[in-house]
């Protein structure tokens, strides 16, 4: 495997949103943000539709009327009531604000930005005089804040951080931000250098201050994230509940991280705070350790569908592959952080290794997620049921519901990339995008039917011609497939995984990529003893399971042969419209549906991987 630390580059700029002084960054790619593309895609188009019709109405009414998430920061502001919920739900609720943000970006409502307004102002009332905010501590006894690092008021703080950004963002007001800045800068008077040691339980204020620096230009919030990630593995920690230093990734010190250990989301997290920081130090450390990490996560823990986390004890990670299947835990908002650390790894290095694994936690990991209608929510994802596992309309931990809700919206995030080597086209999602290569405006339209189909156009627009690469990820499930220019058949250089296009490029070329995307039967790692005489069925990126409803019959008896031909068939009334896997067992039919769409009708049995015989 490449090593991180062999190939960074050196610094380029970006622009930060406030009008400072721009920022040096070290990464290789500058994505182009969600708010510069427009989706219109037969595949997510519609998701996000159900996100703003239902999704987010669901999250508010939970919010507001079926829980006391609200209502703890009305209490808080008044000093009187008590504290209702779980410890941490006030991230919740910054979470579904940040969907909400994200939402306004693409589709403005008044109505929805009033009812961001109003609970900002519930925030704002609700936050201490120096600056502390916490509804759990306020209504419980502030004596008692910071006592515990595993009480999660960093957190909490962290996502009200990464919502306030996204907010001032896409509507150019502050008031959240300074909120924001507040609480920050309460933080870092009691926290740092020459002030007390502190280890956060549960890692996000890190990635979230780099986006405070980013968006202020304080380098302060940069030092400060670094020092909170260097303060892990020095045995500042005081695990009140746990007393599991690796629980927490606060075994070692972060640079000397080699294998994945705890609590799956809280590692995502740590490791997209390492990358960020890296980002702007240039840390050799921490990309080093990344490096190793990113292979032993991959290599030897992820599941087939991109889920991490093998254990419901931990949440987490236990011995390398050991992977069950009905036990899985692979927590929704762990496949979410997989997609969100793979996206910065492939800044880094232009690798497509990164969105390989990105492209299958999200399509598989992360969307199973939420149900098709987009009202009911899965907290773990198993790969395999008996028919009692089912999607919920909340949880008392709701994590998963209020980060599929901030998700979401911010597909566009992960499409594309600039760098001074050209253009990199990531996922395949029909849009049309703006993109700035240096001095120039261009346009990116892409067509497709991705992930049912392998053929993707990409046309240019520009108002000069201009020379540059266009490099188009090849993905890794892709052995064949033909590229033409305006027509013409063309063959070009693969470097990292991408097809290379170097030309003058003018207004209107169009590019074809045809992908031949067959049905596959796949055999796990022969070191993973739980998938030993199974198979599974993936096509293009989605990983396919066989749901009892399909298979009538004696379920047990169904099994998969070397050789089996699938044939794939469009059935759009089938589960608002999928492509199925069909095949004929010893004169038994067998019909599989994508991994994502189980569990949206009757309750029934359901499998990833299927006996050989």
């Amino acid at each position: 495997m490449r090593h991180l630390l062999s190939i960074i580059i050196a610094a380029v700029t970006i622009s930060a949103a406030c009008g400072h002084k721009e920022a040096a960054t070290h990464k290789l790619i500058t994505p182009i943000k969600f708010s510069e593309v427009t989706i219109d895609d037969g595949f997510w188009s519609p998701r996000l539709a159900s996100h703003k019709d239902v999704t987010l109405k669901v999250c508010i009414d939970q919010i507001e009327n079926q829980t006391g998430r609200i209502r703890n920061f009305e209490n808080a502001a008044k000093g009187l009531g008590e504290h209702s919920g779980i410890y941490f739900d006030d991230s919740d609720v910054y979470k579904a604000l940040e969907g909400m943000a994200y939402s306004l970006q693409n589709n403005p409502d008044p109505e929805l930005e009033a009812k961001c307004d109003e609970w900002i102002d519930k925030f704002a009332a609700a936050q201490q005089d120096d600056g502390y905010l916490n509804t759990y501590y306020t209504l419980t006894g502030l004596e008692n804040r910071w006592s515990d690092m595993g009480m999660h008021e960093m957190y909490c703080a962290g996502h009200m951080t990464e919502a306030a950004v996204a907010y001032y963002n896409v509507t150019g007001k502050r008031k959240l931000l300074d909120v924001a800045i507040r609480m920050a800068d309460h933080m870092m008077s009691v926290f740092g250098p020459g002030k007390r040691d502190w280890v956060p339980g549960h890692e996000e204020i890190e990635l979230a201050l780099v986006k405070l620096y980013e968006v202020t230009g304080e380098k302060k919030y940069l030092d400060f994230a670094q020092w909170l990630i260097d303060e892990r593995g020095h045995g500042h920690g005081t695990w009140v509940k746990w007393r599991q230093e690796s629980y927490y990734q606060d075994d070692k010190p972060v640079r000397e991280m080699t294998d994945i250990a705890g609590h799956a989301v809280r590692a995502m997290y740590l490791y997209c705070g390492m990358a960020d920081v890296a980002a702007y130090t240039g840390d050799k450390g921490y990309m080093t350790a990344l490096d190793s990490l990113w292979d032993d996560v991959v290599l030897r823990n992820m599941y087939i569908t991109g889920g991490i986390g093998q254990s419901s004890r931990n949440e987490g990670f236990t011995t390398d592959y050991s992977l069950p299947n009905m036990s899985a835990y692979c927590e929704t908002c762990a496949s979410v952080g997989m997609v969100l650390w793979n996206w910065r790894m492939n800044q880094f290095t232009g690798d497509s290794k990164y969105v390989d694994v990105l492209e299958r936690s999200l399509y598989n990991g992360a969307l199973a997620g939420i149900s098709l209608a987009g009202d009911r929510f899965f907290y773990v994802n198993p790969l395999e049921s008996l028919g009692g596992h089912h999607r919920q309309a909340w949880y008392g931990c709701a994590c998963c519901p209020s980060q599929i809700c901030r998700f979401l919206p911010s597909i566009g995030n992960y499409i594309y990339g600039v760098a001074k080597d050209g253009i990199y086209v990531n996922l395949f999602i029909g849009n049309t995008a703006s993109v700035k290569l240096g001095r120039r405006d261009i346009t990116l339209k892409q067509e497709t039917k991705y992930p049912w189909d392998g053929a993707v156009a990409v046309t240019i627009g520009c108002k000069r011609p201009f020379k540059s690469a266009l490099r188009l990820r090849i993905p890794g499930w892709c052995n064949t497939y033909t590229l033409a220019v305006n027509g013409k058949a063309v063959e070009v250089p693969v470097e990292n995984g991408y097809a290379v296009l170097n030309r003058r490029w003018h207004s209107g070329d169009k590019v074809v990529l045809n992908m031949d995307m067959p049905a596959e039967i796949v055999a796990a790692d022969p070191r993973v003893k739980e998938d030993e005489g199974y198979r599974a069925v993936q096509r293009g990126p989605l990983i396919y399971c066989m749901e009892a409803v399909d298979n009538p019959g004696d379920y047990e008896t169904l099994h998969l042969k070397d050789g089996l031909k699938f044939e794939s068939a469009w059935e759009a009334d089938l589960l608002r419209g999928v492509v199925t896997l069909a095949a004929d067992v010893d004169g038994r039919p067998l019909k599989l549906i994508p991994y994502y769409a189980w569990d949206n009708r009757e309750a029934g049995r359901m499998r990833v991987w299927i006996p050989l015989k």
